[in-house]
This record gives C-alpha cells, structure tokens and sequence, in this order.
C-alpha cells in the first residue's frame, strides 16, 4: 500500500503570480515583493489580464487584482472568473485604495480571497498571500491524492470483480463437464439472458448493471447439480421416476451451495443466483418445482433463465439425447412440451429468436470448421 506525505509540495506547482493594475508603479511594488520566490506577469486592466487568464489556465498560483481600471474594472473580472469557476483553482486578492463597503461585500461574495489595502504593507502582503497559496497546493495535492487513490481502488476493485467472475463461470462450467457438457452451456444461458432483458420488456425498469448482474447470475442456475450422484446426471436414457426426484434437488441444493459462500453473500449477483437456481424450473401453470410457483409470482429473471435453459437443452445435444432441429425446438416450445411459459414471455422470446438462432448457426459453423 502507498503511503503519502500530506505535507509534501509538487515541486511542479505553478510559481508564477499574476498582477493586474492599471498603475505601472503599483505592479513593479507589488512584484518586487515577490519576485525572489516568484515568476511575475503584469496586465494593465482587466481586458489584457482575462486574456492571459484564459491563454495560461492553470498557470497562476495567485492573482492581484486592481479594482478601479480602464476597460475592465476589477469586480467585472471577478464576476467572469465566478462564471467560469476558477476561483476554486486559482486564489485572487482584490487590491484597492477604495473602502467602499458595497464593493468589498461584492467582492467577497464573488469569491474573492482576501482584500488588501493600498498602500500596501510588504511583509503583511506577502505573508497573508503565501499562506493563501501554501493552502491552495496543499489542497490541490491532496486532491491529487485522493483522485489517485480512488483509480487504485477501483482497480483493485475491478481486479476482484473479475476474480470473482472468473470463480463462477469455472465453477458453473466444471457442473457442465460433470454433466458431459462442453462448458458452453453457461456462456449461451448468459448471452440469452443478457440479450433478452436489453431487447425485451422483460428487462423493463432495470438497468445496465442490473441486467449484467441477472445475466452472470444465470450462469450458476444449475450449481446444484454438483450433488447429483453421476449414475442419475449422466445417464443416457429416461430416468425413473425416484431418480428424477432426485434430480430435481439440484434447486434446492443449487440454493443452499450459494448460502454457504460467505463472499458471495456481499455479491450483487447473490440474490438474483440464488432465486434463479432455486425457480428456473418453475412454469407458469404452476406445475414445475420445487415450490410449484405460478404466474406473477416467479420473477421476471427466472422466467427468462428457464426459458433460455430449455431453449439451449432442446437446440444442443445432450447425454440423454441428440439435439433437435430449429422448427421443432419452436414447436416444442410454442406447444409447452418441456412446460408453460407466461405467453407475454413467448411473444418476447420469438421476437427475436432469430437474433439467438445466430449464435448456434455460428457455433454449428465452428464445430463443423
């Protein structure tokens, strides 16, 4: 971890003092008192100095500002710095021979730093000026710091972010080739997911992140399955009735995997995973498991995820089966072979189903290259 040294002062802070008056002798008093520590730039009225302001932003660690000038006056270049908000960068000493009490309240309001008398008192000027400016570069370092900080732990945090992602997605693919799968049953049920909830209503009212979050909980929708014995997850034929119970667990179990990663329970994927591992096995007429939930009562996101996963079952093939052809994975579907699915969620989904049919002709493309 970085240590930083608060007193610490950029050698690379400006050094530079920028005093506008429209009296040569004023400016040659009041640069003579800073110029053994200080680069000085003179302007003769307010036009001449918002120029130099403008051209050399960033440049001035303070500025000397004449309130009674040609052209522009002083309170004329307080009110366009203001506009500009430069005062936070860049403190500016209103000087003047004047004590009017409307224009100094002006002053102040404006931003103005301090206000300092003519005739001036070198040391008083100098010290109360080089305390302003020791004030600005500390809190501009600071600044500095705090910004530097904040990416380090944004990378640190995106660091981890995709450390924990990289955890699920091995995770969820090792149940896949437990399951005599390729793997890229996981990356498809993320792709449909993510595709759906941006392209249909059914990702309504959420967000980008929102969305993300849902589409990488989805990959974990079948973790349970990691307490199937293999004899019931990789047989070839129709499972018996006892087996199929069995099998129905992994919702359940899928559930109680997640609750026992305490890290995850800080994810914000925690509980949209944990509600899609337990429900995507649900349908509409209330007749899928384990909680026989029906309509409205299964979320948006698990009605998504287990329409995808039977999408994915019925276009790839499986242990227990080859896979079907695109017409007869819709008719399957449309027909509620594999379940009922909200008829809302159908019109979603065969509005662009040919979109998603892309992606398996692409994959069919590159198996078969």
């Amino acid at each position: 971890m970085k240590h930083y040294n608060i007193n610490h002062r950029d050698e690379t802070a400006s050094k530079t003092i920028l005093i506008i008056d429209d009296d040569q002798i004023n400016r040659k008093i009041l640069g003579k008192i800073f110029s053994d520590t200080y680069e000085i730039r003179e302007a003769e009225n307010g036009n001449v100095g918002m120029a130099q302001i403008l051209s050399n932003r960033g440049r001035f660690c303070a500025i000397l500002l004449d309130v009674i000038m040609p052209e522009m006056d002083g309170i004329e270049v307080l009110r366009h710095l203001k506009s500009m908000k430069m005062l936070d960068e860049t403190p500016v000493f209103l000087i003047t021979a004047e004590q009017q009490v409307d224009v100094v309240r002006e002053a102040y309001e404006l931003g103005v730093m301090d206000v300092l008398t003519k005739p001036v008192t070198s040391y008083v000027v100098r010290r109360r000026v080089e305390s302003v400016i020791e004030l600005y570069t500390t809190r501009k370092y600071l600044h500095n710091v705090v910004e530097s900080q904040q990416a380090e732990l944004l990378m640190q945090a995106e660091k981890i972010i995709q450390l924990n992602q990289g955890m699920i997605e091995a995770l969820a693919t090792a149940i896949e080739f437990r399951n005599e799968e390729s793997g890229g049953h996981v990356n498809r049920i993320f792709t449909i997911t993510k595709y759906m909830l941006e392209n249909t209503e059914f990702g309504d009212g959420l967000n980008e992140d929102q969305i993300h979050n849902i589409a990488l909980a989805s990959i974990m929708h079948d973790v349970g399955k990691i307490t199937i014995p293999d004899a019931i997850l990789s047989k070839p034929g129709k499972l018996t009735a006892e087996e199929y119970e069995i099998m129905k667990t992994h919702t359940t179990q899928g559930v109680a995997l997640l609750e026992s990663i305490s890290q995850l329970k800080d994810s914000d994927i925690y509980e949209y995973a944990c509600d899609i591992a337990r429900h995507h096995h649900e349908r509409w007429n209330g007749k899928g498991y384990p909680d026989h939930l029906r309509g409205d009562e299964i979320t948006p996101w698990s009605q998504v995820v287990s329409l995808a996963d039977v999408y994915d079952a019925l276009s790839c093939k499986r242990v227990y089966k080859a896979a079907f052809s695109r017409h007869k994975v819709l008719e399957m579907i449309w027909a509620g072979q594999c379940g009922v699915f909200n008829p809302r969620l159908l019109d979603s989904f065969f509005s662009v189903e040919e979109h998603l049919n892309e992606m398996y002709r692409h994959l069919a493309e590159a198996e078969g290259a």
